[in-house]
């Protein structure tokens, strides 16, 4: 998929652009092909995709450490493939914290402020305002050994926002913390660039991150760009199957195109059974399919359908109780992972192994993908 991924209609200033980049190791093979891109000012964009997908690429050609093969940089619209890390005045924070050991947290902090040539009295003044900001203003003196991995990426944090930059680079910057944690940052971090009004430019493989802390998200997949969208589009309209796979936990089911509408198909599955679903990317009667649904949009109450909607018989083989929710694995249409999540209310039924139900949806919370 050649994309040309811009702004949305509302949003201010491209701030960020990479224009036509590509970017190869061996000369040979492009881990990134043809990338354009628009980040607008102020914009947390997180790029999200497997291992060797081209995100992390991607964040280190705009930093400066790796440099584009073919295509141009912009950054605030001046050109940067030319311009050395140290002088593209962007702040980076990374998954290894990356802090001097030797040094005290507030020596950390003052080292790129250093390099800039900024007066002590000053320095001072903002290594206090940016340990004051990720609520770390008493541990100044300490060095980075003395502090926990939760404290280390806070100071980490401050270190890359200490000299006030406009655009902010991390890569898997939280990877490395235990769940509770890393939650916790994942708000801090979010709610302190849009206080700040930085531009920030995310990487992580971490699909309930990306979710959580972004406007948008870039989803990579073989050195492209698969869908950029914001967060609930992504989830709930997934361009392709790719992007439907690996963004949450979701259902499949393949066939062929039986029906065409103008919104709305219906695919006969591979077992023969019909099911209704919206018509992504499939064009024609005949098209092979996967279409895509949401464990927690399946109805197992008829009830709440349309009296004309499609079923489908299942077999329950699983019951899991999650707590806030139930989670049940089904056969369907000769799939044996088809799960269905439900809320933990008390007139939701427990089913057991064994139990024969039915099965269905609403038409526009299934998706008829590529097959």
């Amino acid at each position: 998929m050649n994309g040309e991924w811009g702004l949305p209609s509302d949003t201010q200033d491209t701030f960020v652009s990479f224009d036509r980049v590509q970017k190869s190791y061996d000369g040979e093979t492009l881990v990134v092909k043809d990338l354009n891109l628009d980040i607008g000012k102020g914009e947390f964009l997180t790029m999200l995709g497997p291992s060797g997908s081209g995100k992390t690429t991607c964040l280190m050609m705009l930093a400066g450490f790796e440099t584009a093969t073919h295509g141009e940089i912009l950054l605030d619209s001046r050109p940067i493939n030319n311009i050395p890390p140290h002088k593209r005045g962007i702040g980076m924070v990374f998954q290894n914290y990356a802090l001097f050991p030797h040094m005290t947290v507030a020596e950390n902090l003052s080292f790129p402020l250093e390099v800039r040539k900024i007066g002590k009295s000053e320095r001072e003044a903002k290594v206090m305002r940016a340990l004051d900001m990720v609520q770390m203003g008493d541990f100044g003196g300490r060095r980075p050994a003395q502090l926990s991995g939760g404290q280390q990426q806070r100071i980490a944090l401050a270190r890359a926002l200490v000299f006030e930059p406009e655009l902010v680079l991390m890569d898997e910057p939280l990877g490395a913390l235990d769940k509770q944690l890393r939650e916790t940052l994942q708000f801090e971090i979010t709610k302190l660039a849009h206080r700040l009004g930085i531009t920030v430019v995310y990487v992580t493989h971490d699909q309930t991150e990306a979710l959580t802390m972004s406007d948008r998200v870039a989803v990579f997949d073989d050195g492209r760009i698969q869908q950029l969208d914001a967060p609930d589009v992504l989830y709930e309209q997934p361009q392709n199957s790719f992007v439907a796979q690996f963004i949450g936990e979701n259902n499949t089911l393949t066939g062929r195109v039986a029906e065409m509408h103008a919104d709305m198909c219906v695919v006969r599955l591979d077992d023969g059974e019909l099911i209704d679903a919206v018509p992504v990317n499939v064009s024609a009667v005949g098209d092979r399919t996967q279409v895509s649904i949401r464990p927690e949009r399946v109805e197992m109450n008829k009830d709440r359908l349309a009296p004309d909607a499609h079923t489908l018989k299942a077999e329950v083989l699983e019951f899991i109780y999650m707590g806030d929710i139930y989670r049940t694995r089904l056969r369907v249409a000769g799939h044996e992972n088809f799960v269905v999540k439900t809320r933990n209310a008390p007139d939701q039924p427990r089913l057991k192994p064994g139990e024969r139900i039915e099965i269905g949806w609403h038409p526009q919370d299934c998706r008829a993908l590529d097959a």
